[in-house]
């Protein structure tokens, strides 16, 4: 259970200090310490849940008096996963803060409910938790091969699965049968779940799947992809980094390619 009480300005714990999608690190890891010694206001702290007997705070940076040097959540894939999702969490509560300042239903003014970690609002008193985007990853194989692609925003060539956003009145594998059609033109069948993973960029689940090729062939929807195509073990190209659940469905099939192939 996820305990929301303040922290005072002596207790040892891992902060969490955000902004958008960025987080304050510390020689590459979450900095350990208290409140006093970081010059932090305690009393804007909210734990978010506890890791290895300390509780990790979340900390908005607009509430931090001095300037601290921000990275990217990505830089965090490489920690547990444990810590990770923790600090994904923060980083998602940081945005439903800069998000629902207001009351969506009567136009007033929202403030932190602490118990509820959610934004309330102070003329109806609605609670307003944060938004969760469902969406969909999936890695396709067609015997020896794996379906990769490559989007516009990707740097360095990197090659990854297809995602996309689940929408309204359609199963998950309805969602992951539509953005493979709509983004490289194969119809796939098989469909099968994987895992899950929390995507603060900035608020996403992602619902990971496997999939075998049906029909078709490839063409991708260059208004959303750069490339599109079918791609062997022995001749894989840059993908997504370690701590991705886009890597975890890569190494997936490429492991079941090579265990089918010996």
């Amino acid at each position: 259970m996820i305990e929301n009480s303040e922290i005072d300005q002596l207790h040892r714990a891992y902060w969490c200090v955000v902004s958008g999608s960025e987080i304050w690190l510390q020689g590459g890891e979450l900095p350990i310490g208290n409140a006093q010694e970081f010059y932090f206001p305690s009393e804007k702290a909210v734990c978010v849940g506890h890791y290895q007997g300390l509780p990790v705070m979340w900390l908005n940076e607009q509430d931090v008096e001095h300037r601290l040097p921000l990275t990217s959540l990505r830089e965090c894939l490489v920690f547990a996963e444990p810590l990770f999702l923790l600090v994904s969490k923060a980083v998602q509560y940081g945005h439903m803060f800069q998000t629902l300042r207001f009351c969506p239903l009567c136009g007033g003014r929202n403030h932190l409910n602490h118990n509820q970690l959610a934004m309330q609002c102070s003329k109806c008193h609605t609670l307003h938790y944060p938004r969760i985007f469902p969406c969909i990853i999936v890695a396709v194989r067609k015997r020896g091969q794996i379906l990769l692609a490559q989007h516009p925003r990707h740097r360095n060539g990197m090659y990854t699965v297809i995602a996309g956003f689940v929408e309204v009145g359609e199963t998950l594998e309805q969602c992951v049968a539509r953005e493979v059609k709509e983004e490289t033109g194969i119809e796939v069948t098989n469909i099968r779940y994987f895992a899950s993973q929390p995507w603060a960029f900035p608020s996403s689940m992602m619902m990971g799947f496997l999939a075998d090729y049906q029909s078709g062939d490839v063409k991708p929807d260059y208004s959303e992809l750069s490339d599109a195509r079918w791609f062997s073990p022995c001749e894989m190209p840059s993908v997504a980094p370690e701590g991705t659940i886009a890597r975890a469905l890569i190494d997936k099939t490429v492991a079941d390619i090579m265990q089918h192939s010996t």
